[in-house]
C-alpha cells in the first residue's frame, strides 16, 4: 500500500474549492485564480462561475467563457452544462442552440441529470436540433433513471 501525500497543489486546489463551496468567494478567487491560470480544470470551473457572476472578483464574461469553455474541454461535466447554458442563453457567449445542444449532450452523456432534462426539451421544442420526440423521451428516461 503505498501513502499519499497531498502536494501543495492539492492543498490549495481542496482549499479553494472548500472555500467557493462555502461560498467565501474572495478567499475562493485568491486560493483558485493561479491555479486556473495554470490551467487546472477544476480550477477553470469555479473561476467561471465567480467571474460570470461576480462573485468574490470583477464580473468578467469574457474570462467567464474562456474559463468555462477549457474546463468543458477538459471533461469537467458541470463545466460542460454551464458551457451548453451559456450558449443556450447567450450568455457571456453567442446565442447558439446547437452548441448548447452539443455541450449539454456532452454533460447528458456523463450521467449530468440537469443536461439530460435540458436536452429532452429541446429535442421536444426543435431547439439547436430538429424536433424529435423518440429522442426527447430517451433523455427523460435517462434523466429519471440512475444510468450512467
Amino acid at each position: 500500500m503505498t501513502n499519499y501525500e497531498p502536494t501543495n497543489f492539492d492543498m490549495e486546489l481542496g482549499s479553494g474549492i472548500a472555500a467557493f463551496e462555502a461560498r467565501n468567494f474572495s478567499i475562493a478567487a485568491g486560493l483558485l485564480s493561479p491555479l486556473a491560470d495554470a490551467g487546472d480544470p477544476q480550477a477553470r470551473y469555479r473561476m467561471a462561475i465567480m467571474a460570470q457572476n461576480g462573485l468574490g472578483m470583477r464580473e468578467n464574461r469574457s474570462l467567464a467563457f474562456e474559463y468555462m469553455k477549457t474546463a468543458a474541454e477538459a471533461g469537467v461535466d458541470l463545466a460542460q452544462h454551464g458551457l451548453g447554458f451559456m450558449y443556450m442563453e447567450g450568455e457571456c457567449a453567442e446565442k447558439d442552440p446547437a452548441q448548447a445542444v452539443h455541450w449539454f449532450t456532452k454533460a447528458a452523456e456523463q450521467g449530468l441529470t440537469g443536461s439530460r432534462r435540458t436536452l429532452a426539451i429541446m429535442y421536444e421544442e426543435g431547439r439547436g436540433v430538429e424536433k424529435n420526440q423518440e429522442e426527447a423521451d430517451k433523455w427523460h428516461r435517462l434523466a429519471d433513471s440512475e444510468e450512467p
